[in-house]
């Protein structure tokens, strides 16, 4: 927990140290800006919540001089495996990439997030906890935050990077437009021997819903599930039981790390900005979790956004980067209801045309589409 004492003012007051705060951390420290981090828990988060990092954004860690760190701690997957129980319908492969990073990174979120926070404080910056914002009031010189201990700060631009139920952006009046899907989804860091290995990560299809399994550091892997109705806090008999529906055969589970539910939205703010205040990662844009794309999403917000403050050119942030989050959104929404369908026409028409798209270039757009490089 940081102890220095919160200053009266400063250039941009950053609320929430997630991953997209803390990349628009670095990206200000970088280029002089003076800046105060907020975040209301006392620690960070040591959860393993997002586990992918796609191209794109470890080309941006590459500018921020976090990528070695992080690349070390990680394992790196080449491909994306398409299946409908323990049938495989299509490959989409990232080693033919057009980037220095032809794969997807796997590390749990609180490894990205202290890769960063490191770098930070390399740079000497920290983040100031605990601090919870209930009031952020602009004007036409400022904003000013209170916190819950009724101290005030005092800045030139605030920005909402505090997650789906933002203060920040309820505070402005923006609204985020969307609604959530009405399954819920099972979130579960798991040991167990997974037939497909560590080499892929599966995304399977099947009349329970759509399952992602996908290698982790330490030989975990990560199950992401939509279930009707999910206890909240899965046990490994269900996990078990889960695959053995969806995946039959092909894994035993002898160990649960941690797990989770969560609903899932499909949402994005009306505007990024709003006079002085700015938003971006789940502030900005939240979705279904089938590509692995949120947490990538927050990053390149937050870095954008530290070169728009240091560029002066702020005006041009929400043109980049919210038909971003649009795109990303109806990619994975797509994504999620093709593989959630309840139609058998339906689910018998994608099997036949699957495999057969995968002799054209759809394994290459769908992989340069889920690394983000077409956001450049």
């Amino acid at each position: 927990m940081d102890t220095t004492p919160l200053p009266a003012r400063t250039e941009v007051a950053i609320v929430g140290a997630g991953p997209a705060g803390l990349a628009l951390a670095v990206t200000l420290a970088a280029s002089g800006i003076d800046f105060v981090v907020l975040d209301r828990l006392a620690e960070g988060a040591n959860t393993s919540r997002a586990a992918v990092v796609h191209a794109r954004t470890l080309e941006v860690l590459d500018e921020l001089g976090a990528s070695e760190e992080l690349i070390a701690r990680g394992i790196q997957v080449t491909r994306f495996a398409v299946r409908d129980g323990s049938r495989r319908l299509l490959t989409v492969p990232f080693d033919k990439l057009p980037t220095a990073h032809p794969y997807t990174l796997m590390v749990p979120q609180y490894e990205t997030e202290s890769v960063l926070l490191a770098r930070l404080r390399a740079l000497g910056g920290d983040v100031h906890r605990p601090h919870e914002v209930t009031s952020v009031v602009q004007d036409e010189d400022g904003v000013t935050l209170t916190m819950s201990t009724g101290q005030t700060l005092r800045a030139g631009y605030a920005v909402g990077t505090d997650g789906m139920h933002s203060t920040v952006r309820e505070a402005s009046g923006i609204g985020f437009t969307g609604s959530a899907y009405s399954e819920s989804f099972v979130l579960a860091d798991v040991v167990m021997d997974w037939a497909p290995g560590p080499s892929e990560v599966s995304l399977t299809f099947g009349t329970a819903g759509l399952t992602v399994v996908a290698p982790l550091p330490g030989g975990h892997y990560r199950v992401v599930a939509t279930v009707d109705d999910a206890p909240d806090t899965p046990d490994l008999a269900f996990v078990q039981q889960l695959l053995d529906e969806r995946a039959p055969g092909q894994a035993k589970v002898t160990g649960l790390a941690w797990s989770s539910r969560f609903r899932v939205h499909h949402r994005v703010a009306d505007h990024y900005r709003v006079g002085r205040v700015l938003l971006a990662g789940d502030a900005a844009h939240v979705h279904s979790p089938a590509g692995g794309q949120g947490m990538n999403t927050g990053i390149q917000d937050g870095h954008a956004l530290g070169r728009a403050f240091a560029t002066g050119q702020l005006d041009g942030y929400e043109a980049r980067r919210r038909p971003v989050a649009q795109r990303v959104v109806a990619f994975t929404d797509r994504m999620t209801r093709i593989a959630t369908t309840h139609s058998a026409i339906a689910r018998g028409a994608r099997n036949i045309v699957l495999p057969l798209l995968g002799h054209t270039g759809l394994p290459k757009k769908l992989a340069t589409e889920l690394a983000e490089l077409n956001y450049r």
